[in-house]
């Protein structure tokens, strides 16, 4: 006789860590990643304190950054302003 096993519902869902969803976990992964980098970098090469500055500016200025480009959505939209009228070749002409 077969069981019966419960079936996962969130499959179509995007995934979310965070806050972050879907691809902006890897753009907060990403400035995560270079701000360690460049931190790190301006740490060896020109000064301690600088380097402290440069990694919690790259840090926290591309989370804002990547939260500020999540409420626009998961897809980029293209919001034009005015009227757009499509002629015979398929192009847009806005008004």
């Amino acid at each position: 006789m077969a069981g019966k096993y419960p079936v996962y519902k969130g499959l179509q869902k995007p995934l979310i860590f965070k806050g972050f969803k879907g691809k902006f976990i890897y753009w907060g992964l990403g400035f995560l990643l270079a701000g360690l980098v460049l931190g790190a970098l301006t740490m060896s090469l020109i000064n301690m304190w600088l380097g402290a500055v440069v990694l919690t500016g790259c840090i926290v200025g591309g989370l804002l950054f990547t939260a500020g480009k999540q409420k626009g959505g998961l897809h980029a939209k293209n919001r034009q302003k005015g009227i757009n009228i499509l002629n015979h070749y398929g192009r847009k002409n806005p008004v």
